[in-house]
């Protein structure tokens, strides 16, 4: 009897459109895990959802999200660096509803407008 031999199972190459799927619902996803009454900076999302220096990416992606995705994906909970809230850079009112909803859920600011990130900062489970 001949020994059976293994065909080798084709994958196709992944499009630029499938990989962007892919990282946005990773992304997403990550933004999803942050706990009521925490928050994450960009960069803690972008390495919490497998793409690690990939901050820009995860700001892009909250952006470039449906308007219905706001009700499901808590967006006001992602700062930026140092508890900065920077969704004012691209609409000022924004930035008021974004600190309205953390102050709902009991996130304290500093003086200087930024979130208390020692108190508030959501710890991500490491990705295996």
């Amino acid at each position: 009897m001949k020994p059976r031999t293994r065909v080798a199972a084709t994958h196709e190459p992944e499009t630029k459109a499938t990989a962007a799927r892919r990282r946005a619902a990773a992304v997403l996803s990550a933004v999803r895990a942050i706990p009521r009454g925490h928050v994450a900076t960009y960069g803690d999302v972008a390495t919490a959802a497998g793409l690690p220096g990939r901050a820009r990416l995860v700001g892009r992606v909250l952006r470039e999200a449906p308007e219905a995705m706001a009700a499901i994906v808590p967006w006001h909970r992602v700062v930026g660096a140092g508890g900065v809230l920077s969704v004012g850079r691209f609409a000022a009112h924004t930035a008021l509803t974004q600190r309205m909803r953390l102050e709902r859920e009991g996130v304290r600011f500093t003086r200087g407008g930024r979130v208390d990130l020692e108190a508030h900062r959501a710890r991500f489970r490491r990705r295996t």
